[in-house]
């Protein structure tokens, strides 16, 4: 086991971060009397997971996916329209209301 002062730490960082990713156990110490207040650990890699239809690698989305929703797809009632594609109101772009 490494010990060191935070002082140390600082100053030696890389070094010390070095020998923790060796597998090194490195304490870092506060105080005169150097009462231990930190480890320094090396963080294991973690294995990448594909999740839902992209852990299948042979999904393929077809040519449906790509297609406009209709608007009963959408949720709009009969008569709605699309707020995002409708035209605003020439009253707001006036400014007067």
């Amino acid at each position: 086991m490494i010990t060191a002062t935070i002082f140390e730490a600082k100053t030696n960082l890389s070094e010390l971060v070095k020998k923790a990713q060796a597998g090194e156990e490195v304490v870092i110490t506060s105080g005169r009397e150097k009462t231990p207040v930190a480890r320094l650990e090396a963080i294991q890699p973690v294995e990448k997971k594909r999740l839902g239809f992209l852990a299948d690698p042979n999904f393929v989305l077809g040519d449906a996916f790509w297609e406009p929703l209709s608007d009963e797809e959408m949720g709009f009632g009969p008569g709605e329209e699309d707020p995002l594609l409708s035209t605003p109101d020439p009253a707001i772009r006036r400014g007067d209301r």
